[in-house]
């Protein structure tokens, strides 16, 4: 499937800001699954300071502004074809050893309930609990947004009940690791029927699995990831794969707009989620 995307962040501040730094995760890489046929980053009110490869692989560029700066506009867009892989991304690659993935975060870091939830899943193998463990989040915990921030814990979307993708990324994250399964959370796209325009990125998370290699699993919308989905980052939680993160000096205050939209070429309906 080819798929048009453009994704589209505006910052505007009431008072100039005296310097950011921002971190820009928003170039898809081409890998199993994926192939990037163009893609460009544009910014205004900004300079791109540099371009590189982090430690998880994922392309980042690094832009800062200073002075009058009241207001900054990043827009990422281009095509990317897409395979539908039932979810298997495939081997291990890149600088970071695999073992890395057992380790915890803070926005990962179980609590009673995560580790309850580990123990009460069934399963011969361990794809059948990976399935069981994204069922069992897809049913507990419900998707609304406005409930829980960036800083939101897994244990504390659990406790709540309610969250994103976000909160069932790392949900899931947490207690595959607490299996001694290796767990890694992933942003990107997600092309959705019926909806033309979304307000985020979407994320969901992949365990490594014996004979398989890493494998998706989407728990917000309970299913492994198809030809509709975009990879943009990866790491060890959401600190390491968000779009666009970084620091800001000064006492302006931010309001912040984002739109996606993604949308299959050839098709005349747009289509997309958040």
């Amino acid at each position: 499937m080819r798929l048009k995307i453009t994704h589209t962040t505006e910052y505007t501040y009431d008072k100039p800001v005296q310097y950011s730094l921002q971190r820009l995760r928003l170039t898809p890489c081409i890998g199993p699954g994926q192939n990037v046929r163009s893609w460009n980053i544009k910014v205004d009110g900004a300079v791109v300071e540099a371009g590189y490869n982090d430690q998880f692989g994922n392309h980042v560029h690094l832009v800062s502004t200073e002075g009058e700066t009241h207001a900054v506009n990043i827009v990422a867009s281009g095509e990317v074809e897409t395979e539908d892989r039932t979810g298997v991304f495939g081997p291990h690659l890149g600088f970071v050893p695999l073992w890395l993935y057992l380790r915890d975060t803070p926005l990962t870091k179980p609590g009673k309930l995560i580790h309850e939830l580990a123990r009460s899943l069934s399963g011969d193998n361990p794809l059948e609990v990976m399935h069981s463990l994204m069922n069992t989040i897809s049913e507990t915990v419900k998707y609304e947004t406005g409930m829980t921030t960036a800083t939101t814990t897994g244990e504390q979307a659990l406790e709540s009940g309610t969250g994103v993708c976000q909160d069932h990324a790392h949900i899931f994250i947490s207690a595959a690791r607490l299996l001694d399964i290796p767990a890694r959370y992933i942003s990107g796209y997600l092309m959705m029927n019926g909806v033309e325009q979304q307000v985020a990125t979407h994320a969901w998370a992949e365990a490594h699995l014996p004979g398989l290699g890493w494998v998706g699993f989407d728990a917000a919308n309970n299913m492994c990831p198809d030809d509709r989905y975009v990879r943009l980052a990866t790491g060890l939680c959401y600190e390491d794969a968000a779009p666009i993160s970084g620091m800001r000096f000064g006492a302006s205050g931010e309001d912040l707009n984002v739109t996606v939209v993604v949308e299959q070429q050839g098709q005349s309906q747009s289509q997309s989620q958040s």
